[in-house]
């Protein structure tokens, strides 16, 4: 049996004024795909893996029609290459903008779809954060998403969406999905699975697996910061019975609506003037200060240096912030090299909302990758030490810190650009504070520019009611 492997992977802020290119994205193709330890759990007797083309990046702003297109041209010559096929594999987020066009992910997986004809069953895993449309449930037979947040399930969850299309494949039963709108949209930082309510629910999708018909149960927060009319949360399941899944997704839809006003930070969340002052009176250490508003791991530029300056006008001493996505700062570090003092604007290189930080600056490390796009630079500004990136990127692992000789148990303050904490930070953090920044993934839900969202939502809107109504895939209906 033969199953093809690919897909397109990120999630992009509408706000955000920086759109992506193809040279943001990382790409395997062909036996580099299967290579990689991404997708080295695709090994199974009796099937034949035929790898396709994977795009991933860091979530940012838009995504450049060229380069999607670019990328949706490559793949699909490759999957009608590769036919005659028994399954497809695709490997989403779900999140994904593309300047001109609404529901790139419903576009992709459509035409896959009008590639491999109607009887060739298709598997979908997906970020939780990703919207999902009717469109999309249509081309679909099997589809699972990420049930941690922070994402630590995400192989996990790439194995169930694979594992069940080889089991369709060796007993030909075909699954189907039905899906059920949430109208609620709430960002990640509220609905940690690390915290109530959220903690609850999503241990109880399990349950619903295990019930007669049920394959596979999911909910979907959704993606906030993308205003586009396919946003909002929901819940998908994939199953044998169509009765059984349609109730289930009832139920977990309801779950969720009747806990909408529930949800709250985990950390202590403030203005950063606040956060600031609680870390100031800290005795523990390291206090790790979230800059949440620029987190380019939900859609942030990167480049703000709203932290930076309000450090240096409280004269903070022992502080290290990573980082600030900032290119030219970085090559002018490299220029003027290790040990060397300068003048420097630090931020405001993408966005023009950021407002920079004019510094005297003394370089302390370069690293170099090889590539000018990788390259990092350590500097120091009073009692304040700063990396520099010249892509953008998150510091969220101990490794990121080691490399540039950091231990960030050390610190006496930690600033990242972060929402809730990595797996690798959250632990160490004494006490984690969550700074209420400005930026293009800013915390101000209810006050959002909505001007394409299908209306009412919560918190957008309160004063209305819903009631759960699943529907069928076209492929399972028919």
């Amino acid at each position: 049996m033969r199953i093809a492997v690919g897909g397109i992977h990120t999630e992009c802020s509408t706000y955000s004024p920086v759109l992506m290119a193809v040279e943001d994205f990382f790409v395997l193709r062909d036996a580099e795909l299967l290579g990689a330890e991404y997708f080295d759990f695709l090994d199974a007797a009796g099937i034949e893996h035929l790898p396709l083309l994977h795009a991933r990046a860091v979530p940012g702003g838009p995504v450049s029609r060229m380069a999607y297109e670019s990328f949706k041209a490559e793949f699909l010559e490759k999957l009608q290459a590769a036919l005659p096929i028994d399954g497809l594999y695709l490997a989403m987020h779900g999140a994904i903008n593309v300047e001109g066009m609404d529901d790139a992910e419903g576009d992709w997986i459509s035409a896959a779809r009008t590639v491999v004809g109607p009887d060739c069953p298709i598997a979908a895993s997906y970020d939780l954060h990703g919207n999902v449309s009717q469109r999309i449930i249509d081309q679909l037979d099997i589809f699972a998403a990420y049930r941690t947040a922070p994402h630590i399930d995400t192989r996990e969850t790439m194995v169930r969406a694979w594992s069940m299309l080889v089991e369709t494949l060796r007993t030909g039963n075909r699954p189907g999905v039905a899906w059920a709108k949430v109208p609620v949209l709430l960002p990640g930082e509220c609905t940690s699975t690390e915290d109530e309510p959220a903690r609850s629910i999503y241990l109880s999708l399990p349950g619903f697996d295990a019930q007669p018909g049920i394959l596979d149960a999911n909910l979907m927060i959704g993606y906030v910061w993308a205003d586009e009319p396919r946003a909002t949360a929901c819940a998908v399941v994939t199953g044998i019975d169509r009765q059984a899944a349609s109730k289930a997704a009832e139920e977990i839809a309801l779950q969720y609506w009747n806990a909408r006003e529930n949800f709250g930070f985990g950390p202590v969340t403030g203005p950063l003037d606040a956060m600031l002052d609680l870390a100031a009176a800290a005795t523990t250490s390291p206090v790790i200060l979230a800059d949440s508003a620029d987190n380019p791991t939900g859609g942030g530029v990167g480049d703000r240096a709203d932290v930076l300056r309000a450090l240096i006008t409280r004269d903070w001493q022992g502080a290290l912030l990573a980082g600030i996505t900032d290119r030219p700062a970085v090559e002018a570090c490299f220029t003027a090299g290790e040990g060397a003092s300068l003048a420097l604007r630090i931020g405001g290189s993408l966005d023009p909302a950021s407002v920079p930080a004019d510094v005297t600056a003394t370089v302390l490390r370069l690293d170099d990758p090889g590539s000018a796009a990788d390259r990092q630079a350590v500097i120091r500004v009073g009692g304040i030490k700063i990396i520099l990136a010249a892509r953008r990127r998150p510091y969220h692992n101990i490794g990121d810190f080691r490399r540039l000789g950091f231990d960030p148990k050390t610190v006496r303050l930690l600033v990242v650009k972060s929402g809730y904490l990595s797996p690798d930070l959250a632990p160490i953090a004494n006490p984690n504070l969550m700074a209420l920044t400005d930026g293009v993934v800013n915390q101000d839900i209810a006050n959002l520019a909505s001007d394409r969202r299908a209306r009412p939502v919560f918190p957008l809107d309160r004063d209305f009611d819903y009631a759960p109504a699943a529907v069928l895939s076209a492929r399972w209906r028919s």
